[in-house]
């Protein structure tokens, strides 16, 4: 059983956290596998697929949401056989039909070694932050 390296685990957070940020619905799910599982704390229940959640995404993007920019900060990357687990503090402005906002939020992200030795997320989760921690996210992010 492979166990990814830390930078593998990176390049496969980073490429997600990129297509995220310019709203590139392709790029973004390509990094899910079909079956991966969501848990996003304003949603009032888990989305049990890729497919649920592309269904979600695709409502907000024709009702004119779109990221604006997105930031990964205080990472940390836990591997073992057969994945890892990558978390850390994420930064996100989006524009939409109510116009803009951003917002400071947790993020864990489960990936599965595939047989071809690649990356593929099968979990995603994402929480608050308190107040006073977001505070201090949202200045490093600017600096």
């Amino acid at each position: 059983m492979n166990t990814p390296t830390e930078v593998q685990v990176l390049e496969a957070a980073d490429a997600i956290v990129a297509a995220f940020a310019a709203t590139d619905t392709e790029a973004y799910f390509s990094g899910f596998s079909e079956d991966a599982t969501f848990i996003f704390h304003p949603e009032e229940s888990r989305l049990n697929s890729r497919n649920e959640y592309e269904t979600l995404w695709a409502s907000w993007v024709e009702s004119g949401w779109k990221v604006t920019s997105c930031s990964s900060t205080d990472r940390l990357v836990q591997v073992f056989p057969g994945g890892a687990v990558f978390s850390h503090t994420v930064a996100t402005s989006i524009d939409s039909s109510d116009g803009p906002d951003s917002y400071v939020e947790r993020e864990s992200i489960i990936f599965r070694s595939t047989t071809d030795g690649a990356l593929i997320a099968i979990h995603e989760h994402l929480s608050t932050v308190p107040e006073a921690a977001a505070s201090l996210t949202t200045e490093e992010a600017s600096a």
